[in-house]
């Protein structure tokens, strides 16, 4: 398997080669942190990018020319600009069904209005959500969110499992209660191992929401950067949380010494990343 990555700017015109013509057997797009921003930034930094009609066209502009298309979020859609406060977080989970995103992590500021909250938005997405290292049993969430999903694209089996970071030092205490934390290395390596080597997935990724690096966040010792030093068997790292923007994918050797890329697109959906996968059968 081969791996391309690259980040598209919203803002320009976009010269785009047919994915026809390239061949490539799937094409993944993700965002995450855009807290809200229904609107393209008005002023400051990033001012005239961002914006829910730019995203869309560009998602309309790649599933025009490629047959296989997976759009995934990392978490923190909500809180941000008045839209969240005003509509309750419902605008957010409405425009990301009419873009089509198909798997979802969970962030931190989705537990901004309470669990019971949280549960009312997310049983009107058409998406899915996943989170493996939380146990959401006995509480309003509980059914709603999957530790993991499998996807068929093209006839490709693709694992992608959610890790969220310790929340209990930035949530309300409130708005955690029943739910259970539990170690976010130790789960990847569970469910990274089990989707490979049991679900025979020929792609694992981890959608994630815990920071690029430990100097993001200190007191989060479990980081993308750290997970891929690990892992074993995830493919792709997707991340969020530290806003960090990454103009390419950035690779780490794994346990095995094999290259793991770690993907973030910044915040406020300036920018939409993607990467073109060839499958080369093995």
């Amino acid at each position: 398997m081969m791996i391309s990555s690259r980040h598209i700017s919203l803002l320009t015109a976009l010269c785009i080669s047919a994915c026809f013509a390239n061949a490539q057997d799937l094409v993944i797009l993700h965002t995450n942190d855009t807290h809200s921003q229904i609107e393209e930034i008005r002023a400051g930094k990033g001012a005239g990018l961002g914006g829910v009609h730019r995203r869309a066209a560009y998602f309309d502009s790649v599933r025009s020319s490629c047959p296989n298309v997976l759009l995934l979020d990392a978490g923190d859609y909500n809180q941000g600009t008045p839209y969240f406060n005003v509509f309750h977080g419902n605008l957010e989970i409405e425009l990301m069904n009419a873009l089509g995103y198909e798997v979802v992590g969970l962030g931190n500021h989705e537990f901004d209005n309470g669990q019971e909250e949280l549960a009312r938005r997310l049983s009107m997405a058409r998406f899915r959500t996943v989170c493996a290292n939380y146990d959401f049993t006995g509480t309003p969430l509980d059914g709603l969110i999957e530790p993991y999903v499998i996807i068929d694209k093209g006839g490709w089996k693709i694992g992608i499992f959610g890790l969220t970071l310790d929340l209990r030092e930035i949530v309300a205490k409130d708005n955690l209660r029943g739910l259970v934390y539990r170690d976010a290395a130790s789960v990847a390596l569970d469910i990274s191992e089990k989707l490979k080597t049991e679900e025979r997935c020929d792609l694992v990724i981890a959608l994630t929401h815990l920071g690029y690096d430990v100097q993001d966040d200190d007191d989060n010792p479990v980081s993308d950067v750290f997970l891929a030093s690990i892992s074993e068997y995830i493919d792709i790292i997707i991340g969020g949380h530290s806003h960090t923007f990454l103009s390419k994918a950035m690779e780490f050797p794994n346990a095995r010494g094999k290259d793991v890329p770690v993907v973030q697109t910044g915040e406020k959906g300036e920018w939409v990343g993607r990467f073109d996968i060839f499958f080369d059968g093995n």
